[in-house]
């Protein structure tokens, strides 16, 4: 059953819209693009633990990690760059995807895109579940970073356009939530398979991620494209019955016109990309950029990627090590709950620095610990210390889960202006996705040389995103897409100056060029 409501629309102004089934649904399966993505984080640190997966793909890190032969220091056991490239490769291929993605996203739609992104899941399940060598499964690792890069550029994007704005938080980090969901649900494969007798468990921890491939490619076959998308493509009409169908009114003329002359602007901008430089989107790109770089230097990936590979680092048993990494999966999704109650009524900002302060403080107390218990030829933890690194590392985990997490990807999303939303993702993804690659293959080599302070190198950026938030984050909770630039940029402190120097630059330009000016007075590039 709808729910009734006002949703503020994308110029600003309140239309009558309920929260229809269709948008519920809608959302629920393209966000299981994040469950897919989520799934491909977390199952290859399980995997990469198992000491039949090692034996047959990584001989020298096994013989390091079950013989001991070559072991220079406890924290080395898994520093091997084929084993992090089997990680990382995924990310690579997802980061040159992005580029092909930004034109099927604008051209052929979001659902397109997130069909393309189903069928490059199924294609690299299939390569990791036959793999007999190394090649076979970093093949399969780049067919399902393909499909990350099409997922992250189109599911984001889907899901801010689609959502009314004023659940358009909440209904957003569903893609954040399936991410997270993702990640508890191939630790819990990995705890399960690593127990099968015969060695071949880590195939079906590989295979299982079919289950969200499937639920993506039906999702995308099921669901409707986005009227913003229908209308930029020029099918107007159909937009308008989809708008009508999503809102569960008839009368959508007002938001319907908004829509229309929101892709007439785009349709003028004929080069995204060099348009996203311009000074008046200077405030949306810089943004968008550091907090893709924060995401990835905070250290959440490097758990997520190498959990189980971490706490058998650290001392961990095999199995001890594939269950604290459920803990901490377990604790991810309900926290990134935590961000869908609180998004839209705490706000972007306060979730974001709060986090700052809970991530800093618990990486630091763990570098303590690590540094007085962990030396190069003892890795026994007591199991108060255990217990004691689980909890902090619970407590870092869940602020980032309800923060940088889901901010991360919802702030971009939402503060992009139609012209260059497209593009805009493109660069936001592929900023993510390059530094994701980077953790990804350097995390294990890192932690071989920085031992204990890697936390205090991750805690580092902590500290230097939360000064970032504090002066240059404005807060946009319940703005409506359209609205950023009067209602956010224009009033910022220190972002105003670039929307008002572009304005009189504009205005310049209008009075030596009249004939450019639209019906309002307005000139458009």
């Amino acid at each position: 059953m709808a729910g009734g409501g006002f949703a503020t629309s994308a110029g600003g102004n309140d239309f009558e819209a309920k929260i229809t089934p269709i948008v519920i649904i809608s959302c629920i399966m393209a966000a299981t693009g994040g469950l897919m993505f989520g799934y491909d984080v977390g199952v290859s640190g399980g995997v990469t633990a198992m000491p039949p997966f090692l034996k047959k793909f990584f001989p020298e890190v096994y013989r390091k990690t079950e013989l001991k032969i070559g072991l220079d220091s406890s924290y080395c056991k898994y520093d091997n760059q084929g084993l992090q490239l089997f990680t990382s490769s995924l990310y690579l291929a997802g980061l040159t995807a992005t580029f092909f993605a930004s034109y099927t996203t604008r051209v052929l739609g979001r659902r397109i895109t997130m069909l393309i992104a189903g069928f490059f899941f199924i294609g690299g399940v299939i390569f990791n579940v036959a793999a007999q060598n190394l090649a076979m499964l970093i093949v399969g690792r780049i067919l399902l970073g393909c499909g990350v890069g099409f997922a992250n550029q189109a599911v984001p994007v889907f899901l801010s356009e689609i959502a009314p704005s004023r659940i358009r938080g909440a209904l957003n980090i569903l893609f954040q939530l399936n991410v997270t969901i993702g990640i508890l649900f191939a630790n819990l494969v990995n705890y399960g398979t690593n127990k099968i007798k015969g060695g071949w468990g880590w195939r079906l921890s590989l295979g299982l991620a079919g289950i969200p491939a499937l639920l993506l490619t039906i999702g995308a076959i099921l669901v409707v494209d986005t009227p913003n998308s229908l209308i930029e493509r020029g099918r107007t009409e159909e937009g308008k019955a989809v708008l009508k169908k999503i809102r569960g009114i008839d009368n959508v003329e007002p938001e319907f016109l908004e829509l229309v002359e929101a892709s007439r602007i785009a349709k003028e901008v004929k080069h995204p990309f060099r348009n996203l430089l311009k000074r008046k989107n200077r405030p949306q790109l810089v943004i968008s950029v550091a907090l893709q770089i924060f995401q990835q230097f905070t250290g959440i990936n490097a758990i997520m990627f190498y959990a189980p590979v971490l706490f058998n680092t650290l001392g961990f048993k095999n199995d001890a090590s594939l269950y604290s990494a459920v803990i901490t999966g377990a604790v991810n999704v309900l926290s990134t709950i935590v961000s869908i109650y609180s998004v839209d009524k705490v706000g972007r900002r306060m979730l974001l620095l709060e986090a700052g302060v809970q991530m800093f403080l618990s990486q630091v107390v763990i570098a303590i610990i690590l540094g007085i218990k962990v030396t190069d030829h003892s890795d026994n933890l007591s199991k108060g210390y255990a217990i004691l690194v689980v909890i902090m590392i619970c407590i870092y985990v869940s602020a980032f889960a309800w923060s940088i997490g889901p901010l991360g990807w919802l702030i971009p999303s939402e503060t992009f202006p139609l012209e260059t939303r497209s593009a805009g993702q493109s660069v936001t993804v592929c900023v993510n996705l390059l530094f994701t690659f980077v953790i990804a293959q350097a995390f294990l080599s890192m932690l071989c040389h920085f031992k204990f302070g890697i936390f205090l190198f991750f805690s580092g950026w902590v500290l230097m995103m939360s000064i970032f938030v504090f002066f240059l984050v404005p807060e946009t909770k319940n703005v409506p897409i359209e609205e950023m630039t009067e209602r956010v940029w224009k009033q910022h402190w220190f972002w105003k100056r670039f929307i008002e120097d572009d304005h009189d630059n504009e205005k310049i330009e209008n009075a030596d060029n009249p004939e450019r000016k639209n019906n309002n007075g307005y000139c458009w590039k």
